[in-house]
């Protein structure tokens, strides 16, 4: 089993960097796991597989030692529209690349009553754009970025009594990026000259921990808490003249509480509360008018994106001792302001809400196979204030939508 699960690692971290990018809350994925995915997202105090420690690392204390393997499949719609700007009017579409794949591995081992194991492999939401026909005001020929993010977390899980547990994880981040399209930034608004655009893709990577702690207050109320550190990652060399602080582009922190009720052994409703520190990563939370000090500057320009909270809430029924049915729904606060979606055309992550369905159906004594459809609702973000004047004036609308399926194969032993 060990050199399965290690085999599987391997796999997966190589699949996960392949080329897999898009964006729910934020450029952070709804949910982590199948199971999670269709309930809105929600996890914090409710662990169901081997992907809790994704969520709240506690959690792990109170699922049974098993392996979870499964596969997202992603296709979002994004695309932009220019209004009011001489030369550069018209709509454009962000779709070069339709489909995603985000493929997860969980495993969960307790080595006595008190003490488990575990590792979680997943990626982040990442952004992909691919203008085939190129942004003008950027430069010529495709344009669009890609971002990835891979984090493989092995964790541990300790039971303080038998309704209390604490629980770590060790987070290491492994990024890709590229970006293309954006030479009318280069020279002219660089502190880097040719480290702008089209260099082809580059790594990164960081290590972080995430914390936290599962309580079950009584019988039917089970309450969570997790903190996420900020992951200070390895900066882009290829792409210095670009992100902020010569090529930085680290993880955000993120937080966040929970609570899980069974009114019936059958029933659970479930809510998790959850913020993300996005104004603190220079290259994502600085404005468009630090520009002034040069693409790639310590304090240079960024894509405006604000702190973002997530408010996820879901139920799961036990239909019978075989089949479990789920449904969630996910709202974000908007992390892209009005006066930022000029350069957001390269990164609309604008979605604010979501709603899933799920299922598990349990095969013969130990596994089960579980299901999750998500749908991400159109939101436009219009411009106000969005090109200045240097560029030619005008707005810029940005707009994204999703589809989202999860398919996930669990096994306990």
């Amino acid at each position: 089993m060990q050199f399965r699960i290690r085999r599987i690692s391997l796999l997966l971290a190589l699949a996960l960097s392949s080329g897999a990018a898009l964006a729910t809350n934020g450029y952070f994925q709804h949910g982590y796991g199948v199971k999670a995915q269709g309930i809105g997202g929600v996890g914090i105090a409710l662990p169901q597989d081997g992907l809790a420690a994704a969520t709240n690392p506690a959690g792990t204390a109170f699922v049974a030692d098993r392996v979870d393997l499964g596969v997202t499949w992603f296709a979002p719609k994004r695309g932009a529209e220019i209004s009011g700007s001489f030369g550069a009017d018209g709509g454009y579409d962000g779709n070069g690349k339709e489909n995603f794949v985000l493929p997860e591995l969980g495993y969960i081992r307790h080595l006595n009553p008190d003490l488990s194991i575990g590792l979680a492999i997943y990626g982040n939401g990442g952004m992909n754009t691919r203008y085939n026909s190129g942004i003008p005001l950027f430069g010529n020929g495709q344009a669009g970025v890609n971002l990835e993010q891979l984090f493989i977390s092995p964790n541990v899980a300790w039971k303080i009594n038998e309704r209390h547990a604490l629980g770590a994880a060790l987070n290491f981040a492994y990024q890709r990026f590229e970006a293309k399209g954006l030479q009318n930034f280069d020279p002219a608004f660089t502190t880097s000259p040719g480290n702008v655009t089209n260099r082809g893709a580059d790594s990164s990577t960081g290590w972080g921990i995430r914390l936290g702690w599962t309580g079950q207050i009584t019988p039917e109320l089970t309450l969570g808490a997790t903190w996420s550190s900020k992951i200070k990652a390895s900066k882009f060399d290829k792409y210095k003249g670009l992100f902020a602080d010569s090529g930085s582009f680290d993880i955000p922190e993120n937080y966040g509480i929970g609570l899980a009720y069974k009114p019936t052994p059958q029933l659970t409703l479930a809510a998790d509360l959850e913020e993300i520190l996005y104004s603190d990563v220079k290259s994502v939370g600085l404005p468009l008018a630090n520009i002034s000090n040069g693409l790639g500057a310590r304090n240079g320009a960024g894509f405006g994106w604000k702190d973002t909270t997530v408010y996820k809430v879901g139920i799961s029924y036990d239909y019978s001792k075989d089949l479990s049915l789920r449904i969630g729904y996910n709202h974000s606060s908007q992390p892209i302001p009005s006066s930022q979606t000029l350069f957001n055309i390269l990164a609309p992550g604008t979605i604010q809400d979501h709603l899933s369905l799920g299922a598990t159906y349990k095969v013969g004594q130990d596994g089960e196979f579980s299901v999750a459809y998500t749908h991400g609702f159109k939101k436009t973000v219009k411009g106000s204030g969005s090109i200045p004047a240097g560029f030619g004036g005008g707005e810029a609308d940005i707009h994204l939508e999703e589809n989202i399926l999860g398919l996930a194969y669990g096994l306990k032993f």
